[in-house]
């Protein structure tokens, strides 16, 4: 996946809540190539508003890998700003998706809930910054990737997160950081 993860002047001093809205806008599209690479494998989707289901939970997943790696280089009210500023960016692309997919509405609220029961259950699973998530977190993001999809195929869907889309998106994710914070990860 191509992404625009560099800045046009170079020279400036960046924000947290600034580099935060450029990884969110990043860690969306990542979401959204998710989702699309599901559909090519022909997994079942039946409706926009479930595409952008499926785009909360790899966004989401996307962010708790985002705070496991923040935490080695930030403090923690940097990192609390950091996640705070990603989830209230996540939340706003997400408001406005579904106001397209669900009709108006405020969704904003609800996006933060899940956003918060997901950072919960992961922070339960095993990271490490030389192998990344363990099985038990992949398996919790392929389980609630699974619990969206269509009934077709959800059998298989959680062994595809796990072994394709799980680490295809770390991998995207971690040079968009990379280039963004300039960390060696």
């Amino acid at each position: 996946m191509r992404l625009k993860t560099k800045w046009a002047n170079k020279d400036k001093e960046r924000s947290i809540e600034e580099i935060a809205s450029a990884l969110a806008f990043t860690i969306w599209r990542i979401g959204m190539q998710g989702v699309l690479n599901l559909e090519n494998e022909n997994f079942q989707t039946d409706t926009q508003s479930q595409r952008v289901d499926l785009v909360d939970e790899f966004v989401i997943f996307l962010t708790h890998l985002t705070d496991r790696i923040a935490y080695r280089e930030l403090d923690d009210e940097q990192r609390f700003r950091l996640i705070k500023a990603l989830a209230l960016r996540l939340a706003q692309f997400d408001h406005e998706d579904r106001q397209q997919t669900d009709g108006p509405g405020e969704y904003r609220d609800a996006f933060i809930s899940l956003f918060n029961a997901r950072m919960e259950d992961y922070s339960e699973c095993k990271w490490t910054p030389e192998e990344g998530p363990g099985f038990s977190m992949t398996r919790t993001f392929g389980d609630h990737v699974t619990n969206k999809m269509g009934e077709r195929d959800r059998k298989w869907v959680t062994t595809y997160i796990q072994d394709i889309e799980s680490p295809e998106a770390e991998k995207t994710l971690k040079r968009a950081i990379r280039s963004l914070f300039g960390w060696e990860i």
